[in-house]
């Protein structure tokens, strides 16, 4: 290696340096400190008491909420990835239209995924108002009774969804630039052979957006798999833990009983089950996504 090429590099991992640094400090030494104490009973003020597995055990063996976060976390995910997906998909294909003002609507369907949830979640709890709620008054007019939303067993799960759907911006602005790059000689190719508008749909827009609909899907399943802010601004985990997350459940034993060690082994799950959730789903959809430049 030469003079030139040495200094290169040092100058190459000194501007690196402080992304590696921030790395280090706030991600790779609070994970390697989540897991040592998650072999702990620590509640934070006293001193750490070794107890090996036996966190592990009591999640696995005897804490029902466990299993329970577990059901409710996969149901919110079932749920909610396909609709968003859907929605904030079929919204782009809709706003991928050469009319007068769309820049307009795209800014406005935008506006909510960059609001802060807090506000989100206020806005719509005032919307789900079982007693003044817009959402009751709208169905008064059809003479629908009104629904209570946030604490009905039934209707909760739907009603965050319904919300999530309206902040899928960020699949929306991903997808609109995916459309955007479709080569329109496929189009024209599809309609040389007499095909309409969903045959270019169905066998040019789908396919070709399929890396994008993968990549939406996989990151929104695991930012649902961590949902947190609807329970705890929203529900509480209610009605009877219907929206009990999984990281609520974390944060209730880590802040609210003190148990950082458990909360910690508790962490070090979602971990494993967000690695193999990932990797499944990776799996099982190799052969349905289509890569333009890929060989096979």
């Amino acid at each position: 290696m030469t003079k030139i090429e040495k200094k290169n590099l040092a100058w190459g991992y000194l501007f690196i340096a402080p992304a590696i640094i921030g790395l280090t400090l706030f991600i790779v030494a609070p994970m390697i400190f989540s897991f040592i104490i998650s072999f702990t009973d620590w509640d934070m003020i006293t001193s750490f008491k070794w107890i090996g597995l036996t966190n592990y055990q009591t999640i696995f063996t005897d804490d029902i909420d466990f299993w329970n976060s577990i059901k409710v976390t996969f149901i919110f995910a079932i749920v909610q990835v396909p609709c968003v997906q859907i929605f904030s998909f079929l919204l782009a294909n809709l706003l991928n239209s050469k009319v007068k003002g769309v820049s307009i609507f795209r800014t406005l369907f935008y506006i909510p995924s960059i609001l802060p949830f807090v506000a989100v979640a206020i806005l719509w709890m005032f919307i789900y108002n079982p007693d003044f709620g817009l959402l009751n008054q709208f169905l008064g007019f059809f003479h629908i009774p009104p629904q209570d939303w946030l604490v009905s067993n039934k209707l909760v799960i739907p009603s965050l969804v319904i919300m999530a759907m309206w902040m899928g911006g960020g699949a929306m602005i991903i997808s609109l630039a995916g459309l955007q790059g479709v080569p329109n000689y496929l189009y024209e190719a599809v309609e040389m052979d007499g095909g309409g508008r969903i045959h270019k749909f169905w066998y040019v827009t789908v396919p070709m957006m399929s890396p994008i609909i993968f990549f939406n899907a996989v990151m929104n399943l695991i930012g649902v798999m961590q949902a947190f802010n609807e329970a705890y601004i929203m529900t509480q985990g209610g009605p009877d833990k219907h929206t009990y997350f999984y990281l609520y459940m974390i944060y209730q034993a880590a802040f609210k009983e003190g148990h950082m060690g458990y909360a910690s082994a508790l962490a070090w799950i979602l971990f494993v089950i967000l690695v193999i959730v990932t990797l499944l789903v990776f799996r099982f959809s190799r052969n349905l996504i289509y890569y333009e430049a890929e060989v096979k």
